[in-house]
Protein backbone atom coordinates (compact mmCIF):
# COMPACT_ATOMS: atom_id res chain seq x y z
CA UNK A 1 0.00 0.00 0.00
CA UNK A 2 1.46 3.18 -0.89
CA UNK A 3 -0.92 5.87 0.85
CA UNK A 4 -0.87 6.85 4.10
CA UNK A 5 -4.16 4.73 5.06
CA UNK A 6 -4.25 5.75 8.76
CA UNK A 7 -4.03 8.91 8.21
CA UNK A 8 -6.51 9.28 5.79
CA UNK A 9 -9.22 7.81 7.95
CA UNK A 10 -8.40 10.06 11.01
CA UNK A 11 -8.09 12.92 8.98
CA UNK A 12 -12.08 12.05 7.30
CA UNK A 13 -12.81 15.47 7.69
CA UNK A 14 -9.56 16.98 5.53
CA UNK A 15 -10.20 14.45 3.28
CA UNK A 16 -14.00 15.39 3.20
CA UNK A 17 -13.38 19.29 2.24
CA UNK A 18 -10.59 18.52 -0.18
CA UNK A 19 -13.11 15.80 -2.04
CA UNK A 20 -15.75 18.06 -2.07
CA UNK A 21 -13.76 20.74 -4.12
CA UNK A 22 -11.52 18.38 -5.93
CA UNK A 23 -13.40 15.02 -6.55
CA UNK A 24 -16.47 16.24 -7.04
CA UNK A 25 -18.61 13.91 -9.25
CA UNK A 26 -19.97 14.85 -12.18
CA UNK A 27 -23.31 13.93 -11.00
CA UNK A 28 -25.06 13.50 -7.56
CA UNK A 29 -28.47 12.28 -8.97
CA UNK A 30 -26.84 8.16 -8.47
CA UNK A 31 -28.61 5.56 -6.19
CA UNK A 32 -28.12 2.28 -4.87
CA UNK A 33 -29.39 1.06 -7.25
CA UNK A 34 -29.04 2.99 -10.70
CA UNK A 35 -25.41 2.81 -10.29
CA UNK A 36 -25.40 -1.05 -10.31
CA UNK A 37 -27.39 -0.42 -12.92
CA UNK A 38 -28.76 -4.65 -12.22
CA UNK A 39 -29.14 -3.56 -8.27
CA UNK A 40 -32.42 -3.30 -8.09
CA UNK A 41 -33.61 -6.68 -9.97
CA UNK A 42 -32.65 -10.20 -9.48
CA UNK A 43 -30.14 -12.13 -11.96
CA UNK A 44 -32.72 -11.97 -14.38
CA UNK A 45 -32.75 -8.24 -15.15
CA UNK A 46 -29.29 -8.12 -15.87
CA UNK A 47 -30.42 -10.32 -19.26
CA UNK A 48 -28.57 -13.60 -19.82
CA UNK A 49 -25.39 -11.75 -21.45
CA UNK A 50 -24.02 -10.51 -18.29
CA UNK A 51 -25.26 -12.94 -15.65
CA UNK A 52 -22.61 -14.85 -13.95
CA UNK A 53 -23.01 -18.65 -13.19
CA UNK A 54 -26.07 -20.24 -11.56
CA UNK A 55 -23.00 -21.09 -8.78
CA UNK A 56 -22.56 -17.31 -8.11
CA UNK A 57 -26.37 -16.99 -7.93
CA UNK A 58 -27.71 -15.49 -4.49
CA UNK A 59 -28.25 -19.17 -2.81
CA UNK A 60 -24.62 -19.81 -3.14
CA UNK A 61 -23.31 -21.64 -0.22
CA UNK A 62 -20.23 -19.81 -0.09
CA UNK A 63 -22.00 -16.89 1.11
CA UNK A 64 -21.46 -15.51 4.47
CA UNK A 65 -25.20 -14.98 5.29
CA UNK A 66 -27.44 -16.91 2.22
CA UNK A 67 -30.44 -14.65 0.26
CA UNK A 68 -27.81 -11.17 1.51
CA UNK A 69 -24.34 -10.43 -0.09
CA UNK A 70 -22.43 -8.85 3.27
CA UNK A 71 -20.25 -6.01 2.24
CA UNK A 72 -17.67 -4.93 4.59
CA UNK A 73 -15.41 -1.51 4.83
CA UNK A 74 -13.93 0.87 7.36
CA UNK A 75 -15.53 3.34 9.19
CA UNK A 76 -15.46 6.59 8.75
CA UNK A 77 -15.61 5.94 5.02
CA UNK A 78 -14.87 9.27 2.77
CA UNK A 79 -15.25 10.82 -0.10
CA UNK A 80 -14.97 10.01 -3.09
CA UNK A 81 -15.16 6.48 -2.42
CA UNK A 82 -18.28 6.81 -0.55
CA UNK A 83 -20.52 10.05 0.25
CA UNK A 84 -21.45 11.22 3.63
CA UNK A 85 -19.64 8.14 5.26
CA UNK A 86 -22.72 6.29 4.29
CA UNK A 87 -21.76 3.20 1.78
CA UNK A 88 -25.47 1.79 1.54
CA UNK A 89 -26.35 5.08 -0.44
CA UNK A 90 -24.93 3.45 -3.68
CA UNK A 91 -23.06 7.02 -3.54
CA UNK A 92 -19.43 7.26 -4.04
CA UNK A 93 -17.15 5.30 -5.91
CA UNK A 94 -16.53 2.19 -4.16
CA UNK A 95 -19.97 2.34 -2.92
CA UNK A 96 -21.43 2.29 -6.67
CA UNK A 97 -18.91 -0.16 -8.03
CA UNK A 98 -20.20 -2.48 -4.56
CA UNK A 99 -23.71 -2.22 -5.89
CA UNK A 100 -22.58 -3.09 -9.85
CA UNK A 101 -20.78 -5.95 -8.27
CA UNK A 102 -24.07 -7.06 -6.48
CA UNK A 103 -26.04 -6.63 -9.39
CA UNK A 104 -24.02 -9.16 -11.97
CA UNK A 105 -24.29 -11.41 -8.99
CA UNK A 106 -28.24 -11.07 -9.27
CA UNK A 107 -28.61 -8.92 -5.71
CA UNK A 108 -31.00 -6.33 -5.19
CA UNK A 109 -29.53 -2.88 -3.30
CA UNK A 110 -31.84 -4.50 -0.50
CA UNK A 111 -30.34 -7.45 -0.46
CA UNK A 112 -26.81 -6.09 0.40
CA UNK A 113 -25.87 -5.55 3.60
CA UNK A 114 -22.69 -3.68 5.33
CA UNK A 115 -20.46 -4.52 7.56
CA UNK A 116 -17.79 -1.88 9.40
CA UNK A 117 -14.02 -3.90 9.00
CA UNK A 118 -11.10 -2.05 10.09
CA UNK A 119 -9.03 -1.52 7.17
CA UNK A 120 -5.99 -2.91 8.86
CA UNK A 121 -7.92 -6.29 9.96
CA UNK A 122 -8.95 -6.50 6.71
CA UNK A 123 -6.21 -8.31 5.21
CA UNK A 124 -4.86 -10.49 8.41
CA UNK A 125 -5.83 -14.51 8.19
CA UNK A 126 -8.71 -16.09 9.65
CA UNK A 127 -12.50 -15.92 9.44
CA UNK A 128 -14.57 -13.28 7.76
CA UNK A 129 -18.04 -11.84 8.71
CA UNK A 130 -18.55 -10.61 4.95
CA UNK A 131 -18.34 -11.38 1.72
CA UNK A 132 -15.88 -9.05 0.03
CA UNK A 133 -14.46 -5.94 1.06
CA UNK A 134 -13.94 -2.91 -0.48
CA UNK A 135 -12.02 -0.43 0.89
CA UNK A 136 -9.44 1.20 -1.63
CA UNK A 137 -7.28 -2.29 -0.70
CA UNK A 138 -4.10 -2.77 -2.87
CA UNK A 139 -3.84 -6.34 -4.29
CA UNK A 140 -0.48 -7.33 -2.99
CA UNK A 141 1.60 -10.40 -3.20
CA UNK A 142 2.15 -10.23 0.51
CA UNK A 143 -1.27 -10.04 1.61
CA UNK A 144 -3.00 -12.85 -0.79
CA UNK A 145 -1.00 -14.99 1.38
CA UNK A 146 -3.53 -14.73 3.35
CA UNK A 147 -6.75 -13.46 1.80
CA UNK A 148 -7.83 -13.57 -1.95
CA UNK A 149 -8.29 -10.71 -4.15
CA UNK A 150 -10.65 -9.78 -7.31
CA UNK A 151 -9.13 -8.61 -10.40
CA UNK A 152 -9.24 -5.05 -10.25
CA UNK A 153 -11.81 -2.18 -10.27
CA UNK A 154 -9.57 0.56 -9.67
CA UNK A 155 -5.84 1.14 -11.52
CA UNK A 156 -4.46 4.49 -9.96
CA UNK A 157 -2.44 6.75 -12.55
CA UNK A 158 1.15 7.87 -10.97
CA UNK A 159 0.96 12.17 -9.76
CA UNK A 160 2.86 14.81 -9.48
CA UNK A 161 3.08 16.95 -6.41
CA UNK A 162 4.86 20.32 -6.02
CA UNK A 163 4.95 23.97 -4.04
CA UNK A 164 3.22 26.61 -5.62
CA UNK A 165 6.42 28.64 -5.52
CA UNK A 166 8.82 26.06 -6.95
CA UNK A 167 10.25 26.15 -10.29
CA UNK A 168 9.01 23.36 -11.56
CA UNK A 169 5.40 24.52 -10.51
CA UNK A 170 5.01 25.61 -14.07
CA UNK A 171 6.49 22.17 -15.80
CA UNK A 172 4.12 21.09 -18.45
CA UNK A 173 6.03 17.95 -19.45
CA UNK A 174 7.38 15.00 -18.13
CA UNK A 175 10.57 15.11 -19.22
CA UNK A 176 10.89 19.21 -17.71
CA UNK A 177 10.92 17.31 -14.76
CA UNK A 178 14.02 15.77 -15.69
CA UNK A 179 16.51 17.81 -13.38
CA UNK A 180 14.29 17.61 -10.38
CA UNK A 181 14.82 16.00 -6.90
CA UNK A 182 11.55 13.42 -6.56
CA UNK A 183 10.61 12.14 -3.48
CA UNK A 184 8.30 8.49 -3.32
CA UNK A 185 7.29 5.93 -0.61
CA UNK A 186 9.27 2.97 -0.27
CA UNK A 187 7.57 -0.46 -1.22
CA UNK A 188 5.61 1.63 -4.05
CA UNK A 189 5.66 1.30 -7.75
CA UNK A 190 6.29 5.16 -8.01
CA UNK A 191 9.80 4.52 -7.60
CA UNK A 192 9.90 2.79 -10.56
CA UNK A 193 7.46 5.05 -12.57
CA UNK A 194 9.88 7.51 -12.38
CA UNK A 195 12.74 6.00 -12.98
CA UNK A 196 10.91 4.52 -16.13
CA UNK A 197 8.91 7.65 -16.80
CA UNK A 198 10.67 10.86 -15.93
CA UNK A 199 14.09 9.19 -15.88
CA UNK A 200 15.59 12.16 -13.68
CA UNK A 201 19.47 12.45 -13.47
CA UNK A 202 19.42 12.22 -9.64
CA UNK A 203 18.01 8.76 -8.37
CA UNK A 204 14.79 9.37 -6.49
CA UNK A 205 14.91 9.59 -3.03
CA UNK A 206 12.95 6.97 -0.85
CA UNK A 207 10.61 7.72 2.09
CA UNK A 208 9.12 5.65 4.58
CA UNK A 209 5.69 7.62 4.88
CA UNK A 210 4.04 10.37 3.16
CA UNK A 211 4.67 12.49 6.24
CA UNK A 212 7.96 11.74 5.25
CA UNK A 213 7.80 13.06 1.98
CA UNK A 214 6.00 16.00 2.51
CA UNK A 215 8.56 17.45 4.91
CA UNK A 216 10.74 16.76 2.85
CA UNK A 217 8.83 18.63 0.31
CA UNK A 218 8.36 21.82 2.38
CA UNK A 219 11.73 21.63 3.46
CA UNK A 220 13.85 22.08 -0.06
CA UNK A 221 14.85 18.68 0.37
CA UNK A 222 12.88 16.99 -2.44
CA UNK A 223 10.96 19.13 -5.36
CA UNK A 224 8.31 16.94 -6.01
CA UNK A 225 6.65 14.27 -4.66
CA UNK A 226 5.20 11.58 -7.07
CA UNK A 227 2.51 9.15 -5.69
CA UNK A 228 -0.77 7.19 -6.83
CA UNK A 229 -3.13 9.85 -7.71
CA UNK A 230 -5.69 9.18 -4.76
CA UNK A 231 -2.87 9.90 -2.24
CA UNK A 232 -1.92 12.81 -4.32
CA UNK A 233 -5.37 14.48 -4.13
CA UNK A 234 -5.08 13.39 -0.65
CA UNK A 235 -1.77 14.95 0.65
CA UNK A 236 -2.48 18.40 -1.64
CA UNK A 237 -6.16 19.07 0.08
CA UNK A 238 -5.00 17.60 3.69
CA UNK A 239 -1.35 17.44 4.69
CA UNK A 240 0.54 20.69 2.32
CA UNK A 241 0.63 23.88 2.62
CA UNK A 242 0.79 26.07 -0.84
CA UNK A 243 0.53 22.33 -2.54
CA UNK A 244 -0.20 21.72 -6.73
CA UNK A 245 -0.96 19.09 -8.68
CA UNK A 246 1.03 19.43 -11.79
CA UNK A 247 -0.31 16.35 -13.48
CA UNK A 248 -0.71 12.78 -13.36
CA UNK A 249 0.87 10.21 -15.84
CA UNK A 250 0.23 6.26 -17.06
CA UNK A 251 2.53 3.55 -16.04
CA UNK A 252 2.01 0.64 -17.16
CA UNK A 253 5.48 -0.99 -16.48
CA UNK A 254 6.40 -3.23 -13.57
CA UNK A 255 3.26 -3.95 -11.25
CA UNK A 256 0.64 -1.52 -11.55
CA UNK A 257 -1.10 -1.09 -8.49
CA UNK A 258 -4.84 -1.92 -8.25
CA UNK A 259 -7.43 -1.68 -5.96
CA UNK A 260 -8.74 -4.99 -5.79
CA UNK A 261 -12.33 -6.57 -3.72
CA UNK A 262 -11.00 -8.70 -1.10
CA UNK A 263 -12.20 -12.03 -0.09
CA UNK A 264 -11.54 -14.98 2.92
CA UNK A 265 -8.80 -17.20 1.57
CA UNK A 266 -10.11 -19.68 -0.57
CA UNK A 267 -13.21 -18.04 -0.76
CA UNK A 268 -15.92 -19.83 -3.00
CA UNK A 269 -16.77 -16.33 -4.10
CA UNK A 270 -13.63 -14.93 -5.94
CA UNK A 271 -14.09 -16.31 -9.10
CA UNK A 272 -18.35 -15.28 -9.02
CA UNK A 273 -17.06 -11.50 -8.23
CA UNK A 274 -13.91 -11.64 -11.09
CA UNK A 275 -17.00 -12.71 -13.68
CA UNK A 276 -18.96 -9.73 -12.40
CA UNK A 277 -15.98 -7.17 -12.59
CA UNK A 278 -15.07 -8.81 -16.15
CA UNK A 279 -18.85 -7.83 -17.07
CA UNK A 280 -18.88 -4.49 -15.24
CA UNK A 281 -15.85 -3.84 -17.56
CA UNK A 282 -17.26 -5.41 -21.10
CA UNK A 283 -20.35 -2.88 -21.02
CA UNK A 284 -18.80 0.09 -19.83
CA UNK A 285 -20.64 0.07 -16.42
CA UNK A 286 -17.19 0.48 -14.55
CA UNK A 287 -16.17 3.18 -16.69
CA UNK A 288 -19.17 5.24 -16.17
CA UNK A 289 -18.96 4.74 -12.21
CA UNK A 290 -15.48 5.68 -12.43
CA UNK A 291 -16.19 9.15 -14.59
CA UNK A 292 -18.84 9.64 -12.52
CA UNK A 293 -17.28 9.33 -8.99
CA UNK A 294 -13.58 10.31 -9.84
CA UNK A 295 -14.13 13.00 -12.67
CA UNK A 296 -11.67 15.11 -10.88
CA UNK A 297 -8.71 12.56 -11.30
CA UNK A 298 -10.04 12.58 -15.10
CA UNK A 299 -10.05 16.56 -15.16
CA UNK A 300 -5.99 16.88 -13.82
CA UNK A 301 -3.35 17.59 -16.60
CA UNK A 302 -1.75 14.42 -18.43
CA UNK A 303 1.77 15.04 -18.27
CA UNK A 304 3.44 13.54 -21.46
CA UNK A 305 7.23 13.31 -22.41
Amino acid sequence: MSRARTALVASVGAVLALTAAACAPQSTTSSASSSSGMASGSASAGGSATAVAASCSTSSPSLYKQGQLTVATDSPAYAPWFDSNKPSNGKGFESAVAYAVAGKLGFSAAQVKWVVEPFDNSYAPGAKNFDFDINEISATAQRAKAVDFSTGYYTANQGVLVLNKSGYATATSLSALKNAKIGVQVATTSYQAVVDEIKPTKAPSVYNTTNDEIHALQNGQIDAIVTDMPTVFYLAGAELTGGKILGQFNYSGGTPEEFALLLKKNSGLTSCVNQAIAALKADGTLTKITDQWLSASANVTTLKQ
